[in-house]
């Protein structure tokens, strides 16, 4: 029988070639706008990911051994109503918390990665630099949540959790056609506002923020939109913006893939950089 990392792993490959082949049949998969250095981010990214996040997982495992061992399954009775609402507060919030902290200048070299292509693709939903992950609150807590018996709820849990993020991510647009249906105004209103939807995230992935469109400063929430609701970072448009990435890099050229991958152990030399020493800020 399969344990639930072995699950867990099997999910995310099966949700990310699944949003994959719709994405490739749609002809979305090999965007026109992708130059070498994002083929190569978004390969090493393949790689880079499940080691990093498969390290803290393990990293967690073993600090729990070594720390707490007498609390393995402590919390496996608990009703997975329970287990949910935790998950929704120690991964989901804090990941929004994250999320937010990565754009100020101190955070924003690490999650750059995740910004500079020029496209909404299933490629990018984990291009984002190392350390990102290695820090990331939420990992570590849901390590240490299924150390103490969240394990088979939080397999379901990370299932709706990827299903959502990788759809907001696809560039196949699966809202664009819901709010076009007046029957299902009412259920969109509350669709959009609970989680992350193509249009909501779409538009956190903008250019700019001058067509009205684009809100880099806001739409944080990964699972939960509700959190940007609640938190005032909201904004709902139902339209998509007209182009994506980063301004700096139309005026100065794409960073090395693997600069955005590996800062600060690697810098860029490029001019006006948030990867070089002093490093830049964020998109104002």
């Amino acid at each position: 029988m399969l344990d639930p990392v072995e699950v867990q792993v099997i999910i995310v490959l099966g949700l990310l070639s699944l949003f994959a082949v719709i994405e490739f049949v749609r002809g979305g998969f090999f965007p026109r706008e992708a130059d070498r250095e994002d083929n190569k981010l978004d390969l090493a990214v393949l790689v880079m990911f499940p080691i990093v996040s498969g390290g803290v997982g393990l990293a967690a495992a073993a600090l729990c051994n070594e720390f707490i061992p007498e609390y393995r399954g402590l919390l496996a009775d608990w009703p997975w109503w329970a287990m949910i609402g935790t998950l929704l507060i120690a991964d989901d919030l804090t990941q929004y918390l994250w999320h937010r902290l990565s754009h100020t200048s101190v955070m924003w070299p690490l999650h750059r990665a995740h910004h500079s292509a020029s496209y909404m693709s299933v490629r990018i939903v984990y291009r984002n630099n190392a350390l990102y992950y290695a820090l990331m609150p939420g990992l570590w807590l849901s390590g240490l949540l299924v150390f103490l018996g969240f394990g088979w709820v939080y397999i379901g849990y990370i299932f709706v959790k990827l299903s959502v993020i990788i759809g907001a991510h696809c560039n196949w647009r699966w809202d664009e056609a819901l709010y076009r249906i007046p029957a299902l105004r009412p259920l969109m209103w509350l669709v959009e506002r609970t989680i992350s939807t193509p249009a909501t995230h779409h538009a956190h992935h903008a250019l700019s923020e001058s067509d009205g469109v684009g809100h880099y400063s806001g739409n944080f929430g990964n699972l939960l939109f509700l959190w940007d609701v609640l938190f005032g970072t909201a904004v709902i448009t139902r339209k998509f913006p007209p182009a994506y990435g980063l301004l700096d890099d139309r005026s100065y050229g794409h960073e090395k893939w693997y600069v955005q991958l590996l800062y600060p152990f690697l810098r860029s030399k490029r001019q006006a950089s948030a990867l070089a020493i002093p490093p830049g800020r964020p998109p104002q």
